[in-house]
């Protein structure tokens, strides 16, 4: 695991990292909500925020794209420090995906993309034809570009969601901030995007994402971190942190963890659940869920490098 301030090597290169938080405390009207976070996060790393409801997962995000002042600590975007960013300067380092809030009325898709080129702007403040490019590049990248020219109050959650990412792909930012992006997707439209987001990081972008859904970030995440009670309780390789123990903690929840059949890595499943059959002793004997998920196809294909990315 990375310690703040350290560097890896890329190709014979020492690589600085394009984020660096130390004891950051964050919350709202005087209660700390994040405590003492700290963690380094280089380029080409894709890193899922854990947790529970409540745990600080969108205070942190919004802590790191400036819409939050932290309480204490130090934030580093590329060296410099978050504090004395404009937001011009700080639109060109950070693209943020949030939770879906109040959107600006009477935009079309397309011209909500546009806004992520704010910081692309020359001093007339015109729009240039780089700009449409890089806008009609990503919401054909999103799959929205049949949704260029509707208004945002047609469009439905999940159509919303690609058009948010859409906006922050068009910043051309190297660190991506995402808050919940898989929220309102088909099945479809998520590995649609999260194999987006995968070809961006294996292009050298970094990303910090939370999620909700723990088995989404094994497969597509190279990093895990725990967030709970506003600490980081964990932070690592998925196969070293996606542990029954670790889950378990986190969520307060019995799991049990075993291989994707397909590609070996961990997956989560419910250990303790009241359903109309939990009366029975056993839906499935343990041995042949075991075994449905092991031998050697599984085994073949366990090593985590050989799979990242590797959603649909």
């Amino acid at each position: 695991m990375l310690r703040p301030g350290q560097n890896i090597r890329h190709e014979g290169r020492t690589a600085p990292p394009v984020l660096r938080i130390a004891g950051v405390r964050a919350g709202y009207g005087g209660q700390s909500v994040l405590r003492d976070a700290g963690f380094t996060l280089h380029a080409g790393e894709c890193a899922a925020l854990l947790g529970p409801n409540g745990s600080g997962k969108t205070t942190l995000l919004r802590t790191l794209s400036g819409v939050l002042t932290p309480q204490a600590g130090a934030i580093e975007i590329q060296g410099r420090p978050l504090a004395t960013l404009k937001p011009r300067e700080r639109a060109r380092m950070v693209a943020v995906v949030p939770q879906r809030g109040q959107l600006p009325q009477g935009l079309t898709a397309r011209q909500m993309v546009l806004l992520g080129r704010f910081a692309h702007l020359s001093w007339l403040g015109a729009y240039g034809r780089e700009d449409y490019v890089a806008a009609d590049r990503a919401l054909e990248e999103t799959g929205a570009a049949p949704l260029a020219h509707r208004r945002l109050t047609e469009l439905s959650g999940g159509e919303l969601q690609r058009i948010l990412l859409a906006r922050a792909l068009a910043q051309e930012s190297p660190l991506l901030l995402l808050d919940e992006l898989a929220a309102g997707l088909d099945w479809a439209r998520m590995v649609d995007l999260f194999d987006l987001l995968e070809r961006r990081r294996a292009a050298g972008a970094c990303v910090l994402m939370a999620v909700h859904d723990c088995n989404l970030a094994a497969l597509y995440a190279t990093r895990l971190m725990g967030l709970r009670d506003g600490k980081l309780v964990f932070d690592g390789p998925v196969a070293k942190v996606f542990t029954e123990e670790n889950l378990g903690a986190l969520y307060n929840i019995p799991i049990c963890v075993l291989p994707h059949p397909r590609w070996g890595l961990p997956q989560a499943l419910l250990a303790s659940a009241k359903g109309p059959w939990s009366g029975e002793k056993s839906v499935v004997p343990a041995a042949s869920l075991h075994a449905a998920v092991s031998g050697p196809e599984s085994a073949a294909r366990s090593d985590p490098a050989s799979v990242r990315g590797a959603g649909g």
